[in-house]
């Protein structure tokens, strides 16, 4: 059993953020019922490359394991109706709509936690509600730029590049997913739900350490630093004959046994690398010094050698070379689930281990008729929604 066994997740999420949440929740043993509008998440669609047998794109497959599938038209009346009565014993509603989009339906937080006190709503948004950028929408890469993420990524004295990876909607879903645990927890001391209002923009400017923390302290605008750390030298990419290594020697007794490992201990007795403060003001001449002693090795061996004396170094790998990586899969973190390759869960419990594999992810409307079944509708009531398109099924 899960740790959130028993715990009831309706998701009305689309795209990545608030799917990245449940697919987590789900992981560790919720009950998710993603629930799609009549067109579904758009990002089955977005591909190539698509499954073939059932045509569903890979972003989508990506975040949606661990989750049943249901459709509903929240425009009518009927379909609201229905979400109203699965959120009768629902513990944790998450949805991402534009602010507004719930109260112009009636069954905005105000309305909802009167009926259900309980219940935790969990609402992802851009910018939020109010303030100067109040109900305007956001997208990953847009608020990046906003959020002065990009101004710190990129090559040194360049203007600014977006991350390769959507960190801003992913890492707005794992807040979301530490905010519902802690409303879980403080409600079993409450007995209250409460509202958690995430936003794009707020997770971004999160982010910026220590770039914001240097500036606090400094004044000075920090700017793109390529493959270095703004704070600790040498923290970056060298060339060797072989794979690009990264070495990160963040203290004196690491970059002593940097020198030792290499052959550089020469480099120790120069007193622009004699500490960390001087080599932080050397950063150029540091690079320099160290990178003839580097272009001897393969950066796989030297890597090797130097985690075995205490220095994180680590090769420059490619996605495939990670998934097929010896400790991926011991870690179980590149898994199939019926037939489908995935990425495993990170959070590892020793008694409520999360199981990623319970349930490959569903189906356009796959389980709307068992679901409308568990919530107590008759045969005849399920026919005359799915008739009138009020809910949908595969």
């Amino acid at each position: 059993m899960g740790a959130l066994d028993g715990v009831k997740v309706i998701d009305l999420t689309r795209v990545l953020g608030g799917p990245f949440c449940t697919q987590w929740l789900g992981d560790h043993g919720a009950d998710v019922i993603k629930i799609e509008p009549p067109q579904g998440d758009e990002t089955r669609h977005w591909g190539p490359p698509f499954e073939e047998a059932t045509g569903a794109a890979s972003y989508f497959i990506g975040v949606n394991r661990n989750k049943r599938g249901m459709a509903l038209d929240l425009r009518q009346e009927a379909g609201r109706e229905v979400l109203l009565r699965l959120l009768t014993d629902a513990d944790v509603l998450v949805e991402n709509f534009k602010p507004g989009g719930m109260e112009k339906w009636g069954i905005g937080y105000d309305t909802l936690k009167e009926r259900f006190p309980r219940l935790i709503h969990c609402r992802i948004s851009g910018f939020g509600a109010d303030g100067p950028y109040g109900g305007l929408p956001g997208y990953d890469a847009v608020v990046q730029a906003q959020a002065g993420l990009m101004s710190v990524n990129g090559e040194v004295g360049g203007t600014g590049l977006r991350l390769g990876i959507p960190l801003v909607d992913i890492s707005t879903g794992l807040s979301a997913l530490a905010g519902i645990g802690m409303a879980l927890y403080e409600r079993e001391k409450s007995g209250q739900g409460q509202f958690l209002d995430l936003t794009l923009f707020d997770v971004a400017v999160s982010l910026l350490h220590p770039y914001a923390a240097n500036h606090f302290l400094s004044g000075k605008v920090p700017g793109p630093t390529g493959n270095a750390h703004p704070n600790i030298t040498p923290y970056d990419v060298f060339p060797t004959r072989g794979a690009q290594i990264y070495i990160a020697a963040a203290n004196d007794g690491q970059f002593a046994r940097l020198c030792e490992v290499i052959g550089a201990e020469a480099l120790l007795e120069d007193a622009r690398f004699a500490d960390h403060p001087a080599r932080n003001r050397h950063k150029t001449e540091t690079r320099v010094a160290l990178e003839p002693y580097l272009a001897e090795w393969d950066g796989q061996e030297l890597a090797e050698k130097l985690m075995a004396v205490g220095v994180p170094a680590g090769p420059l790998l490619n996605v495939q070379q990670v998934v097929e990586d010896a400790h991926t899969v011991h870690r179980e973190m590149a898994i199939e689930v019926d037939g489908v390759r995935t990425l495993g869960n990170p959070v590892k419990m020793s008694r409520t281990a999360p199981d990623a594999s319970r349930r490959r992810p569903p189906g356009f409307g796959q389980d709307t008729r068992a679901i409308l079944s568990e919530a107590g509708y008759s045969d005849a009531e399920i026919e005359a929604l799915i008739g009138d398109g009020a809910a949908l099924d595969g």
